[in-house]
């Protein structure tokens, strides 16, 4: 759980710095680097969420929604008691 919360985060804030990069001054070098991060903690919060065992189907296809499936995901199976 721990990484799957570790990787949704730097998702959801690596998307949304390349998107104010894209509004505001487009600097290459930000766009350079986000791009990569973004896709690998995009992949890794798909494959953490395939790899936990209380992730529902549904869990599991809301991962693969682009900068926020992996919050999603952390709703859905973040035990009731936390």
């Amino acid at each position: 759980m721990r990484t799957l919360r570790i990787a949704a985060a730097a998702e959801a804030i690596s998307l949304a710095a390349l998107l104010i990069n894209l509004a505001t001054i487009h600097t290459k070098a930000i766009t350079a680097l986000g791009g990569p991060v973004h896709g690998m903690a995009y992949l890794a919060t798909i494959a953490c969420t395939w790899m936990t065992p209380t992730a529902t189907s549904t869990a599991r296809w809301l991962a693969a929604i682009p900068g926020i499936g992996g919050l999603l995901v952390l709703r859905r199976i973040q035990p009731e008691g936390a």
